[in-house]
């Protein structure tokens, strides 16, 4: 009888999803950066209270702003007494003191400054309201239909507060948007310890993962007692970049273990298949000022895959026997087919690595009469 409660024990610990039993969260999500790509979910669109990782929709919007040029790195922020007045996690910034652009960005990545996003979002908007608008518009456009923001930094504060809401799905969402269209905001969110007041005040990441997860790149950190403890952890090895997002866990230390969990199991089992065009591939182009054409990939975007069958793919070319010219840069020139077994993965474009020009009738009667007189 012991035998068999054993097996049936087994059988069904098997049969649970993986990680299922191991992350304690109420929601939680592990999502591949590069694609998109969901490689393990729990509850992830269960709406709740995200604390503090509202401020990577926050950080977005600044660095949006900065990457367009309507604000500058080293730009002068000003406090308001409404800024100033926010409690929480803070700098305890002072009504009309400054600072430049990048301070508040690095004391909000950093210790999660609720005044200086409150300063930041009056710097840009004019007031918090109307940054907060903006918040849910940039919400709307990158899907996150779980999501109402009421406040730029996620605390309770506020009659409004119990709506604001979002998901562990949609936090990817966003930490998706932020960690890969704009790169630089990782100078921050990888920061340990730093300072702002030329040393003067003392700067220490809230996110633990920065310094005990090897490859960690941020991002952000939440606690309310409404919220519980929520974090948005993302980590990069072997060019491959996760994002771990956990939302109410009972402590920080579970929240931190949930998001360390996802991500190894995320490094241990999937890896990126680089696509590349066969070397020397090209395309021959009759008529034209140039014989060939060689033939590129026209979205080398990383693949996806099992990281146990990564040794299993292949690359297979197809092209065109021959082009006629005009041939235009870009162009279609054939096909490449990434197969593991006999399993498609994808068929990408290969195309024309330029433009090759028609003959005029000039060039053409040259050419005639260089074989002419090579053949005399």
């Amino acid at each position: 009888m012991r035998k068999w409660i054993c097996l049936f024990l087994a059988v069904s610990l098997l049969a649970l999803p993986v990680g299922a039993a191991e992350y304690e969260a109420k929601s939680w999500v592990l999502m591949d950066a590069a694609t998109g790509t969901v490689l393990q979910s729990g509850n992830e669109h269960e709406r709740l209270a995200p604390a503090s990782v509202t401020k990577v929709m926050t950080l977005l919007l600044i660095m949006e702003a900065i990457d367009s040029g309507r604000i500058g790195w080293g730009d002068t922020v000003t406090a308001s007494e409404t800024a100033a007045a926010k409690g929480g996690s803070q700098v305890f910034l002072k009504a009309g003191e400054t600072m430049t652009v990048e301070e508040m960005v690095k004391s909000i990545a950093v210790s999660s400054a609720n005044d200086c996003a409150c300063a930041m979002a009056e710097h840009l908007a004019g007031s918090e309201t109307a940054f907060v608008e903006q918040m849910n518009v940039r919400a709307g456009e990158l899907g996150m239909a779980d999501t109402r923001f009421v406040n730029c930094t996620g605390l309770d504060d506020g009659p409004e507060a119990a709506e604001h809401r979002t998901s562990a799905h949609d936090i990817a969402l966003m930490s998706r948007e932020l960690l890969t269209k704009h790169p630089d905001i990782k100078k921050y969110t990888t920061i340990w310890m730093d300072s702002i007041r030329g040393g003067s005040f003392g700067l220490s990441n809230t996110n633990k993962l920065v310094r005990f997860y090897p490859g960690c790149t941020g991002l952000k950190t939440g606690f309310t007692s409404g919220a519980g403890y929520c974090l948005s952890a993302s980590a990069e090895r072997g060019g491959m970049e996760l994002i771990a997002v956990a939302m109410g866990s009972e402590t920080s230390q579970k929240r931190n273990d949930a998001c360390r969990g996802m991500l190894d199991y995320g490094f241990a089992n999937y890896a990126h298949y680089i696509p590349e065009a066969p070397a020397g591939a090209s395309v021959s182009v009759k008529l034209g000022t140039a014989d060939t054409v060689s033939a590129v990939l026209a979205d080398p975007s990383p693949i996806l895959v099992d990281r146990g069958k990564l040794a299993q793919i292949t690359a297979r070319a197809t092209l065109l026997p021959e082009l006629s010219a005009p041939v235009e840069q870009g162009q279609q020139v054939g096909e490449l087919t990434i197969e593991c077994g006999t399993e498609v993965l994808a068929v990408l474009p290969l195309t024309a690595d330029r433009a090759v020009e028609k003959l005029g009738w000039t060039d053409l009667f040259a050419q005639l009469l260089g074989r002419i007189a090579m053949g005399s």
